[in-house]
């Protein structure tokens, strides 16, 4: 019996969100494009999809920065500041993780 559009949709994130716990730039990447646009199941979110393009571009991902400034201009500072907090929240609970 084959799965449904909502549940591969389901394993991408899960699978991207996994990868993104082991620190992998491209999945950073992935996850910003999926709440940047809506797809792969995620809802559409500027905020996460901010937060995910800057963790991205700190671990130098080629397209990060220029798709967080893209992002952005759709965006209050005030979303900006909680997607930059929210970066650092990941952050700190990585490194909390890997120790």
């Amino acid at each position: 019996m084959g799965h449904t559009a909502a549940e591969r949709a389901d394993s991408l994130i899960a699978a991207c969100l996994a990868a993104a716990a082991q620190g992998e730039s491209h999945a950073y990447f992935d996850l910003g494009v999926a709440f940047s646009t809506g797809s792969y199941g995620a809802d559409c979110d500027l905020v996460e999809a901010h937060k995910w393009f800057n963790l991205a571009a700190v671990a130098g991902h080629d397209d990060a920065a220029r798709a967080r400034a893209d992002v952005a201009e759709e965006m209050t500072a005030r979303e900006i500041a909680e997607a930059q907090r929210r970066a650092r929240e990941w952050l700190r609970s990585a490194a909390r993780r890997a120790a």
